[in-house]
Order: C-alpha cells, then structure tokens, then sequence
C-alpha cells in the first residue's frame, strides 16, 4: 500500500443523499432543511439525488435512518430536528438516544450520517443555529461520502494487489 493524504472533497456531484426530519419544533426543522438543501445544490448535489422524509420527532429519526441505511441507496444520510430543553428530564432522553441511534446507524452500516438535530435551551438559540447547522450537515454529508467512497476505493486497490 502507498502512503499519500487524503484532499477533502466537498463535491457532492453523483452522490445519493437522504434526509429525515423530525416534525417537532416544525418552524427550526424548515429553517435547518431550507439552509441545508440550499447548500447541498451549492456542493453539485442534484435534486433528483436527494430524498427527504419527515417523522413524528428525534427519537424516531434512527429508525428511518436505518431503513434508509438498508436499502444500500445513500452515499450519506442526514438528521434535521431540534430537542429544546423543557421543565423535565425528557430532553437529556431525547439528546441522548437520538444521537446514540443516528451514531449506531452509521456504524453498522458504514453510511455518513450527518448530525443536525439541534440540542439548545430555548426556541432563540434554536432559530439562531438553525440556518449554520444545516448547511454544516449538508457539508459534512458530501465530505464524509466521499471519504467513504475513496476509502473504499483504497480498500479494493489493496485486495487486487
């Protein structure tokens, strides 16, 4: 095997994106979506390339995540959703699990899962983040599919050899 570096690659033409996106905090969830897409056509992914869904809130994000994993489809998946902190402990519940899910998603199957559920203390931070946070997830996506794809690649140059 060769020893080389890796260039970032934020070329996002040809790749397959999914996104979920979490109903709840709806007016946050649009605004991550709109920046997100937004910039994901910055980075030449086309529209016909992107497939979207919504559910009910964080905590069944990872279920559809995972469907969405199985069909071997997505070069990379992306999270939109915000968990605003309550009165009660549900929040850490919902932070918590949410992200272990969409973590365990992206282990097990070796799809990117692009982490862009907003965990804030009040509905301003939220609104604040929101438009950054998208097109950070939109970026990260395009970046971690073509790591994944170039490893790949280097994985089957090593079996050939």
């Amino acid at each position: 095997m060769t020893v080389g570096t890796y260039e970032t690659n934020f070329d996002g033409e040809g790749l397959r994106i999914g996104i979920v996106q979490a109903r709840f905090n709806a007016a946050v969830g649009d605004g991550l979506l709109g920046a997100c897409l937004a910039e994901l056509n910055n980075l030449g992914v086309a529209n016909e390339d992107i497939f979207r869904l919504t559910v009910p809130g964080a905590l069944e994000i990872p279920l559809a995540l995972q469907k969405m994993a199985e069909t071997m489809q997505f070069d990379a998946l992306i999270a939109l959703g915000a968990v605003i902190r309550g009165e009660t402990y549900h929040f850490e519940l919902v932070s918590n699990e949410s992200g272990a899910g969409m973590s365990r998603v992206a282990l097990d199957f070796g799809t990117p899962v692009a982490n862009a559920v907003l965990t804030t203390e009040n509905d301003e931070q939220a609104l604040a983040r929101m438009v950054e946070k998208g097109a950070e997830a939109a970026r990260a996506a395009v970046e971690m599919a073509n790591l994944v794809l170039a490893l790949d690649e280097l994985s089957e140059a090593v079996d050939d050899e």
